[in-house]
């Protein structure tokens, strides 16, 4: 093989059992990289908090991470919000080593990724937008609250099933619901809801980066493997380009600053 010809790279995808939308999170994947996609157990359990412990305990990462590994990834991605805030931000690095002790070479998750990205966004200050019932949606703002991110906003539809079927018209009416005006940014959370086609209009609409589960967990895999972003117009990769995108600092290398919780009051759409 000639020696100019780039090197194909891996992505490990752990997801859970119930991850309907594989062909939404190839849309930010670079050519010459793969997805390599293994899913948690069958558990037969509603979108709960107990599904949410019972697709990320110790035993589920290593055996999901371990499947993964004959073709040798540059990062195994832990593709799920609620699984891996579920525990708070200390539960979530907890995950991380875990995956580490099974072979990985570079390990992340999706709230991780939410971190890493509000941080190389300089976002502070999140709306929250969720398909989830309340006290997951709960769960989520703890975490954040824990990770040093103010919560200013929020909406959630309280769903526990089938959440992929959520039509686009039914997200937007979520994410305009969540926003504030002191909103530095809006997360849509759960990586079963379709959001590729929607953030690149929301963000020019609402005037401020949108961050959703599974853009924050491609990008933030694409860059702890060192693997160039495809030309994406949206806002996490306009703004995180360049000799900036080296300097970026992972969720674990982030100083933790708890920041005094809202009461907030949840609309459903």
């Amino acid at each position: 093989m000639s020696s100019n010809v780039a090197r194909q790279k891996y992505i490990g995808v752990i997801s859970p059992y119930d991850f309907a939308l594989d062909r939404e999170i190839w849309k930010w994947t670079p050519k010459r990289t793969d997805l390599l996609m293994t899913r948690t157990s069958h558990l037969g359990l509603p979108s709960t908090v107990a599904m949410a412990e019972g697709i990320s305990d110790d035993r589920t990462l290593t055996s999901r991470t371990r499947a993964l590994l004959t073709t040798d990834p540059d990062v195994v991605l832990y593709l799920c919000t609620s699984g891996s805030f579920v525990r708070g931000a200390d539960g979530e690095r907890h995950m991380r080593d875990v995956m580490h002790g099974a072979g990985a070479r570079r390990a992340i998750t999706t709230s991780g990724s939410l971190v890493d990205a509000a941080a190389a966004l300089g976002v502070t200050r999140l709306a929250v937008a969720t398909p989830y019932l309340d006290n997951v949606t709960g769960c989520l703002h703890e975490f954040l609250h824990q990770s040093g991110i103010e919560v200013v906003g929020g909406s959630g539809l309280g769903i526990d099933s089938r959440i992929w079927e959520v039509d686009s018209a039914r997200t937007r009416e979520l994410v305009f619901a969540a926003d504030r005006p002191d909103a530095e940014a809006v997360f849509v959370s759960c990586t079963n809801l379709r959001t590729y086609g929607l953030i690149r209009e929301l963000e020019a609409e609402l005037g401020k980066p949108v961050l959703t589960a599974n853009q924050v967990s491609v990008w933030n895999a694409l860059r702890v493997a060192g693997i160039k972003a495809p030309d994406i117009k949206q806002r996490l990769f306009l703004e995180t380009r360049g000799p900036r995108r080296e300097r970026l600092a992972t969720v674990s290398e982030l100083p933790v600053v708890p920041v005094e919780p809202e009461d907030l009051t949840f609309h459903t759409a």
